[in-house]
């Protein structure tokens, strides 16, 4: 099932999402599932739980795309519960990024080359990992959604001004996707 991505202007991206339990979220693999459904008729690469209205800390990645300039995630495809990051090493480097809450927007965003998770598997194994290059910076693009950050927080002031009206206008649902999206400032009987 394809859930709507809801759109910048949401409250629900600006919470620090909540720890999830394995009794209390029993169906957590048919999330996880429906979530990278959703991605994928998105064309994204990456998914966070707040971003179908969920406050809860989660995110599935798949960054196989990447794997043509990095064998090592020809085959990365990963879901990530309450993950926490443990460490974050090395000189910042930018790299072209979007979201699939914000479209139609791509900004150079500067993060660590490296990142340590501890986080759980949609089998509720643990894990503690550490994750390099495009795979560290997939990982934090949507570790910041669980914290309620966007990718626009790390922005210049003067680069948030000059979007600031794209920004708005997405949040009214002026914008063209391909993909379902909820607008928290759309008119009604738009």
């Amino acid at each position: 099932m394809k859930f709507p991505i809801i759109a910048y202007g949401d409250p629900v991206l600006r919470r620090k999402a909540t720890a999830i339990e394995p009794d209390e979220y029993p169906h957590i693999k048919e999330l996880v599932e429906n979530m990278f459904e959703t991605m994928y008729g998105a064309h994204g690469v990456g998914l966070a739980a707040p971003q179908v209205g969920l406050s809860m800390r989660l995110f599935v990645i798949d960054a196989s795309t990447f794997g043509d300039d990095d064998p090592s995630l020809k085959d990365f495809k990963k879901a990530f519960i309450n993950a926490n990051i443990l460490d974050e090493t090395g000189d910042e480097w930018a790299f072209n990024e979007g979201c699939l809450s914000i479209p139609e927007i791509r900004e150079d965003v500067y993060r660590k080359p490296v990142v340590t998770l501890s986080y759980y598997d949609e089998d509720w194994k643990h894990h503690e990992e550490t994750f390099k290059g495009m795979a560290a910076r997939v990982i934090q693009h949507e570790y910041d959604h669980i914290e309620g950050k966007l990718f626009t927080d790390k922005l210049s002031p003067l680069r948030k001004r000059m979007i600031e009206k794209k920004l708005n206008d997405i949040s009214k649902g002026i914008v063209d996707v391909d993909y379902k999206m909820k607008f928290p400032a759309a008119k009604k009987g738009r």
